[in-house]
Formats: C-alpha cells, structure tokens, sequence
C-alpha cells in the first residue's frame, strides 16, 4: 500500500478536535476497567490531560474506585463528594484539568437517562465514553458511545461513524 505526504496530511490535520489517546494508553485503560469491573459492573476513570482549543489531549487517567472506594457497590459507578475533592486536588498537583471520563456498561454503550442527567463534570467541552460489554476484548471505536457536553443537560453525539473522527486512539495518534 501506497501513502502519499498529501493523504497523510490531510488525514492528521483533521485531528484537531476530539479526544486524543496514546494507543497504549488506551489498550491500558480498557484492560484495567475490564479487571477492575470484573465482567460483572460497570467501572470508570477520569481522563486527565491539557486542552488546546477543541482538542482534548488524554495524559493520565484517575479510576474512580481510587478516587472512592464504594464506588461500584451499586453496580453502577457513582462517587461520593470527597471523591471530586481528591480529583481536583490531583489535578492541581500535576497541572492537568479533566478533559473526559470513561466508564463500561454491561450491553450496549447507550447513554443512560442517569447518564445524559448526571454529567461526571458538568463543564461545556467535557467528554463522555462510554464502552460496551464492561470493556472486554478491544472494541473498535463505532461501537463506543462519544458524547460531548454542551450545558444545561445538553449533549452532542459522536458515536458509530462520527467517532473515527473524534476520537483518535490509533497508530498516527503518538505521534501529534
């Protein structure tokens, strides 16, 4: 297969909005929510990282049971008070913001009504991604759930087809 310099440009130029993952990074934090739900709930992160206009870019990530240890008694992840206060005392620490989050759900990666209601952090610009099948084997991007927060419960939805566009966690990402 041939690439041109051309192709090849025009194909990175595109990434300046979304979210961007280094892909080790992202196999990283699927394996780790997979074993931290263990198959059986749904587990999270925070993704904590730098935003330049409407790109996102993913530096560290903080899973919610770190954060607070009951979070997934109820089988669904839900944080208690002190746990955003240990965030952003983190974030602070590393100079970094929250630019997402990421948790599983046992089917398919619908926004719930808890989900779309209860936003992780209620800021314009955050970003939403929700994984399928509590994040077993390697889900390939359009089969995610993508969803940006606009405000006021409002969202944008870039998941199946959209989200090869916003979220870039492959090869060519490691290197922008």
């Amino acid at each position: 297969m041939i690439f041109s310099i051309r192709t090849i440009t025009r194909a990175l130029s595109r990434r300046n909005r979304g979210i961007r993952f280094g892909p080790e990074r992202w196999t990283g934090l699927l394996a780790e929510l997979d074993r931290r739900g263990e198959r059986r709930h749904e587990a999270g992160a925070f993704l904590l990282g730098a935003r330049t206009g409407d790109l996102r870019e993913v530096q560290d990530v903080v899973f919610y049971d770190d954060l607070d240890p009951e979070a997934y008694c109820s089988g669904v992840c839900i944080l208690h008070a002190p746990a955003f206060a240990a965030l952003w005392s983190m974030c602070r620490a590393r100079g970094l913001t929250v630019v997402g989050d990421v948790h599983t759900h046992p089917g398919g990666a619908f926004q719930s009504e808890a989900d779309r209601t209860n936003p992780m952090v209620a800021r314009e610009g955050h970003i939403a991604i929700i994984v399928p099948n509590f994040a077993t084997g390697r889900p390939p991007r359009e089969i995610l759930g993508v969803f940006e927060y606009r405000g006021d419960h409002d969202w944008t939805d870039h998941s199946g087809a959209p989200a090869r566009r916003f979220l870039h966690n492959d090869f060519w990402s490691k290197f922008l």
